[in-house]
């Protein structure tokens, strides 16, 4: 894209639920001066999201990291509304409704007919197809994805997806308008899970792996976290929400029956067992603390899942761990490369940085990768290929993976 391509012109955004994606997203544009409308379809609903705005604003306040008039100029900046008609004046629309298509698509119909011509029609998905969304109205050279990660209001990392009819000058405002609100935009292709959930989806097949053959969540997580993640995989999904990857395991047995998970997860999901916004997931939680409290239940869930598949548990040191579940990051992050979905392999290893909470030090997967020897992740993923319990399909390097091994290169 040339350096000089023109930009629309940002005064007014809309943001299309009220949940917590939704108002996270508002926060951020009320952060910079711009006003938000938020649109929810049931009055309570309204409520509760604009409840929670203020609290994290007031939180803010009390913590000394904003001032009693700051707090006062932002709010004045966001009007609630349940009519889609009072969003007519917005230059742009992010939809931050429930991730399922059907719901996705009846919301960009109903912005396609209120948005005046030129605004931008965005949305927060994280998985789905943003040429289908787009497809759904008469303008898809207005729509793109603005992927936020949450809490949206709190992390750095939004991810823009440029569908195949994206114009240049809605990819360069959105971009440009990342930088106002203080986030590290990377631009991604359409695919799905993007860069960052597609690669965490095989990070996370890992660790469902890991639990049939002997580990206890917390074995997991406490080698991922002593590697120098933020947090382990199973403590990020209660906190996210187990029901998030659920629905799209769901999909995937429609999708692609062939992609094979740990059961456990199911079963964890089929108890209710949602995760932190339940008071229990992976781990027991108690009412109003965050911290994760290992559970017998969860522990006998995992031995019954054992039973059933006749497999007898092995102690698994922790460096398969950590190594099973960076290099499955690694090679799906080839695949992307490969795909054009991602540009470069820095741009992957920004996401994993300021998005997933990968160890700074060690400069994301694509660059660790190359630090290891390519030819040495190679070597390990051959091994784990062996494993009757793994995916040896998964694990057969990609193309650009063993190129670069074999020449003696690396990814950057």
């Amino acid at each position: 894209m040339p350096a000089d391509t023109p930009r629309r012109e940002i005064r007014a955004v809309a943001v299309i639920g009220a949940g917590t994606m939704g108002g996270g997203i508002a926060m951020n544009f009320l952060n910079a001066g711009i006003p938000v409308k938020i649109l929810e379809t049931r009055q309570e609903a309204l409520d509760r999201g604009m409840a929670t705005m203020r609290k994290n604003y007031e939180s803010q306040v009390k913590k000394g990291k904003l001032t009693q008039e700051q707090y006062t100029q932002r709010m004045a900046l966001l009007s609630p509304t349940l009519d889609y008609a009072d969003l007519k004046d917005a230059d742009l629309f992010i939809e931050a409704v429930f991730e399922e298509m059907g719901v996705k698509e009846a919301v960009f119909r109903q912005l396609d007919a209120v948005a005046k011509p030129g605004a931008i029609l965005a949305s927060n998905t994280s998985t789905l197809d943003v040429d289908r969304i787009a497809a759904c109205t008469r303008r898809p050279q207005d729509v793109l994805g603005m992927h936020f990660f949450s809490p949206a209001n709190v992390m750095k990392l939004l991810e823009v997806v440029r569908g195949k009819q994206t114009a240049k000058d809605v990819l360069a405002t959105v971009m440009a308008l990342g930088k106002r609100i203080k986030k590290t935009c990377v631009l991604s292709g359409v695919c799905d899970g993007f860069i960052g959930n597609r690669m965490l989806e095989q990070y996370v097949r890992q660790a469902g792996f890991l639990l049939d053959e002997g580990c206890t969540p917390q074995q997991v997580d406490q080698a991922m976290e002593s590697f120098g993640f933020a947090m382990g995989p199973f403590r990020v999904s209660d906190l996210a929400g187990n029901d998030i990857g659920w629905a799209i395991r769901k999909r995937r047995a429609v999708e692609r029956a062939e992609m094979k998970y740990s059961r456990t997860a199911d079963k964890l999901c089929e108890l209710g067992r949602f995760g932190q916004k339940t008071g229990a997931g992976w781990y027991d939680y108690q009412a109003g603390k965050r911290d994760a409290i290992p559970s017998a239940l969860v522990e006998t869930l995992i031995e019954d899942q054992r039973k059933e598949l006749g497999i007898t548990p092995r102690k698994i040191a922790e460096e398969e761990i950590v190594q099973r579940l960076v290099f499955a990051l690694i090679n799906e992050g080839a695949h992307i490369l490969e795909d054009g979905i991602a540009s470069k392999s820095s741009d992957i290893d920004m996401v994993y940085i300021t998005g997933y909470g990968f160890p700074l030090h060690r400069g994301g997967p694509m660059h660790y990768a190359g630090e290891l020897g390519l030819f040495n992740v190679v070597l390990a993923m051959e091994r784990f290929a062996k494993n009757p319990l793994d995916d040896a399909a998964f694990w057969k390097p990609a193309p650009l993976l063993a190129k670069l091994a074999a020449q003696g290169k690396v990814f950057d």
